[in-house]
């Protein structure tokens, strides 16, 4: 059996001889991703991390899940990428240090206390990566970096992919949004904190929007640019709450769930507000939430994942992306229904977003942005995809975007990632007889 991950949703196996693959475990309440599979030696038990976030794993949590039973443990919080070590410990990484404590495997517990073996490791905090591994027979290699965030820079970028930064300074940006006159950008900075932050274009000034709860990320503006949504885990799970755009008055829910709510986009009149949630049994669903009466609907529920619902300009229509296929797709459906649907892309996509002229589609396909025309009179039509550019700019989170259009359409606001201040690794290390260090760093605590 082969255990892998995505970059969102649960781990899933897949048997040598090949076939579908099939979820191997369950979200618990708040996670978002699960990521850094491993099965312990019996093969009934795989290790693994999850987290709230798919765009920051430096909280992220240790835990073991049965694979016959689904019985699950967490071990550790605060940890990434574990490994056991058949010398009896497991071994994961805090913010660029190896730490390792005494486990055991059969009884999956801990049998003693956490104690720092290496500090210095690579380690993204973006994907919870640290750059490590070891042998049955106890070699180690590892890559010196410590821990590295993805700073980028906002970058508005022409249809033909020219480049222009702005004057913002460099930090940990998600989620870029425009306000509707243009003038104003909301942003996600997860350093380390995920805090919802303003730019003003003309004032070239940077301020602080959101300061409850640990992470207050993925802002959207109303239509009317007085409000700015976003989630927030100020009283929990991540719910969705706005408040005034002019920072007066406090924040006020409008999703009270015990899942994970984003929201993604208004109708025109303000009155709709699509978002997705994630479930532990369905994955990523699509909801709308109707503000006169504050009612979330789902729109989509299904077994596979579905998210980044787009409302059209006109309101009719909702762009979405799915995996039904197998990998991400982009599709678009009648909203409120009925009808059946479109699927826009077709070799992968992600990150769907109108023109506001509501005549064309964007989304990314890897590197590349894509755009589709598209009429709705007298019916829908899509035509064929084309390339506008192809740049590395910020990898997409797959279920939010990582851009935004400008109100004319001819523009992209873009996270450009920044080159690391320090060299590229040139080497590879590696440690002869680690586990023989272990025993000595790490007291055993046997129980």
């Amino acid at each position: 059996m082969i255990a892998f991950a995505s970059t969102v949703g649960v781990l899933q196996q897949l048997p040598d001889s090949g076939g579908a693959p099939q979820p191997l475990t369950r979200f618990e309440t708040g996670e978002a991703s699960q990521r850094w599979p491993e099965f312990l030696p019996s093969g009934k038990t795989v290790l693994f991390a999850s987290e709230n976030s798919p765009l920051n794993f430096t909280n992220a949590q240790v835990a073991v899940q049965s694979v016959g039973t689904g019985e699950r443990r967490n071990l550790i919080q605060g940890g990434t990428q574990p490994h056991y070590a058949p010398s009896g410990y497991l071994v994961y990484g805090v913010r660029g240090t190896l730490m390792a404590m005494p486990f055991n495997p059969e009884r999956l517990a801990v049998t003693g206390v956490a104690v720092p073996v290496l500090e210095g490791v690579m380690q993204s905090a973006a994907t919870g990566a640290a750059q490590y591994s070891f042998s049955a027979t106890g070699s180690l290699v590892y890559i010196l970096g410590g821990l590295q965030s993805a700073r980028s820079r906002l970058v508005w970028v022409s249809r033909n992919g020219a480049d222009q930064p702005l004057a913002a300074p460099a930090h940990v940006y998600v989620n870029p949004r425009l306000s509707p006159d243009g003038r104003r950008i909301a942003v996600g900075i997860t350093e380390p904190e995920s805090q919802t932050w303003l730019y003003d274009l003309s004032r070239e000034t940077l301020t602080r929007f959101t300061f409850e709860g640990s992470t207050s990320i993925a802002p959207i503006w109303s239509p009317d640019g007085k409000r700015i949504a976003f989630q927030s885990n100020k009283e929990g799970p991540p719910n969705i709450f706005w408040q005034m755009a002019d920072g007066s008055g406090g924040l006020e829910p409008l999703t009270s769930g015990e899942y994970t709510h984003v929201p993604i986009s208004w109708s025109r009149d303000g009155q709709l507000l699509a978002f997705f949630e994630i479930n532990p049994t369905t994955g990523y669903d699509i909801w709308v939430l109707r503000l006169s009466d504050r009612k979330a609907q789902p729109f989509l529920r299904t077994p596979f994942n579905e998210s980044v619902p787009r409302f059209s300009p006109d309101g009719r229509w909702l762009a979405y992306i799915s995996d039904e296929s197998g990998r991400y797709e982009i599709y678009v459906q009648p909203y409120p229904g009925p009808g059946g649907k479109w699927q826009i892309s077709t070799e992968g996509g992600t990150e769907p977003a109108w023109n506001p002229n509501g005549r064309e589609l964007f989304y990314r396909s890897g590197d590349k942005m894509m755009a589709v025309d598209i009429t709705t009179q007298p019916g829908f039509a899509a035509g064929k995809p084309r390339m506008l550019f192809e740049r590395p700019y910020a990898p997409t989170p797959g279920t939010n975007s990582n851009y935004d259009v400008s109100p004319d359409g001819q523009r992209f606001l873009m996270l450009k990632p920044v080159e690391q201040e320090q060299a590229a690794p040139t080497q590879i290390n590696v440690v002869l007889d680690w586990f023989e260090e272990l025993k000595q760093k790490v007291p055993t605590g046997k129980k």
